[in-house]
């Protein structure tokens, strides 16, 4: 049997990741994915595209910021396919 962690390991310390990072990781994470997928199409595609990969990551979407990346991410050009 290995080691125990220490109790000041498990309750967190100053060096611990804050709260919602993880969560943040996977938004952004999401947004650049939609950003090269979806860029371009309609703002109602990109916010659906968007909350769909959310939830399969397991995060709830947050409307307001949603909103926000899709107006943003619809307003680009669409990237060019190569021949």
């Amino acid at each position: 049997m290995g080691p125990l962690a220490s109790i000041s390991r498990l309750a967190g310390s100053a060096s611990s990741p804050p709260v919602g990072s993880q969560v943040q990781l996977r938004v952004d994470y999401v947004v650049n994915i939609v950003t090269q997928t979806h860029r371009g199409q309609s703002e109602d595609a990109v916010r659906k595209a968007i909350e769909d990969q959310l939830r399969s990551f397991g995060v709830v979407p947050n409307n307001r910021q949603v909103a926000q990346y899709a107006c943003a991410i619809s307003s680009l050009p669409p990237i060019p396919l190569d021949s």
